[in-house]
């Protein structure tokens, strides 16, 4: 839950959809008219002669069970005025041509999200929320890595798309609109490896793929990690829910296995705690200002974790059988066409 405060951060930030061939936006409710944030003070008093009060109600929601729907003893007005802007932003793909003249029809999908989150209200002197980590890192390696398949010999059996998608920070929407308008049959799209905002401040020793645990990917990234001698850990904070965050899930909903790819918290030196790196450039830096080129860099890591994508993408592009979920897997289930 977030602090009240924060929410007010958000209190003007316009709402953002993509539009339908009917100009009609997605992902949005007809019969929702209206939402509002409230105080706890203010919440509590709304509650107060309810079915439920506020404090029975969070402790249901600890208990991770869902609160039974209930009238309220009071009625509330809202009122609000809308207006409505057309705007254009665009993805940005690019296909290498597998060279197995079947396997040339199935695509191994690399995506990075190239947008941000435009210019911050709360502070007086620098406003430019600028990304660099968040995710100019990813969109640079998602185009290193198309270089080095670029480079091949002999290409490889399937083909690699490379989407740089819009949008991402409002929701996952360059992602989510291509995932249901894309341009190859979305059957052909046999995986999805998504890269949003790697730290690459110190050189690493393992890699982490949020949803490999899902599919036979985990295989694959596992071997491809081994390949420049690193390792795969484990998903470190499970209770975030990560895999459901970032452009990868629009893939899952359309039941193409995917995994979220970001440096490990294991570094080469000693010294470098990778799990502090990576809380203190969430403390200090993420969506604000301070994300910009004046950090402290470690081009080795990049080129590392470059590597590993390369390596991930040419294993599952040659390998025998597409991608696939394990049996019985959640989201396999729900969303497997």
């Amino acid at each position: 839950m977030r602090p009240y405060q924060n929410l007010l951060n958000f209190l003007h930030t316009p709402a953002v959809r993509w539009l339908n061939k009917d100009g009609d936006p997605s992902g949005v409710f007809a019969k929702l008219k209206g939402s509002a944030y409230f105080s706890k003070e203010a919440a509590n008093l709304l509650f107060a002669d309810a079915t439920l009060n506020l404090e029975q109600i969070y402790d249901i929601l600890e208990k991770d069970e869902s609160p039974p729907g209930f009238e309220l003893s009071m009625n509330i007005q809202l009122e609000s005025t809308s207006t409505h802007k057309a705007i254009s932003s665009p993805n940005v793909a690019a296909i290498l041509e597998g060279s197995d003249p079947t396997l040339k029809n199935e695509y191994v999908v690399y995506s990075a999200h190239s947008d941000h989150i435009g210019f911050a209200k709360t502070v007086k002197k620098d406003k430019i929320n600028n990304g660099a980590m968040d995710n100019a890192t990813g969109t640079s390696v998602l185009m290193e890595t198309a270089r080095l398949f670029s480079q091949l010999d002999e290409r490889p059996k399937r083909s690699i798309l490379f989407l740089a998608v819009t949008g991402e920070e409002k929701g996952l929407l360059g992602s989510d609109y291509y995932a249901q308008n894309p341009t190859v049959p979305v059957g052909s799209m046999v995986a999805n490896v998504n890269l949003d905002m790697p730290i690459l401040t110190y050189e690493f020793t393992d890699v982490i793929a949020f949803g490999a645990n899902h599919s036979d990917m985990k295989g694959s990234v596992a071997k491809a990690a081994e390949k420049i001698g690193l390792e795969l850990s484990p998903d470190p904070m499970p209770e975030q829910a990560l895999f459901t965050r970032s452009d990868h899930y629009s893939f899952v909903k359309q039941g193409i296995p995917s995994v979220f790819l970001v440096p490990g918290f294991k570094s080469s030196d000693p010294e470098v705690d990778g799990t502090k790196q990576f809380s203190q450039f969430l403390k200090t830096n993420y969506h604000k200002p301070g994300d910009d080129f004046n950090q402290a860099f470690n081009w080795q890591a990049a080129t590392q974790f470059a590597e590993v994508n390369y390596h991930i993408g040419l294993i599952l592009a040659n390998q025998a059988q597409r991608s696939s979920w394990n049996k019985g897997d959640f989201f396999g289930d729900a969303f497997s066409r």
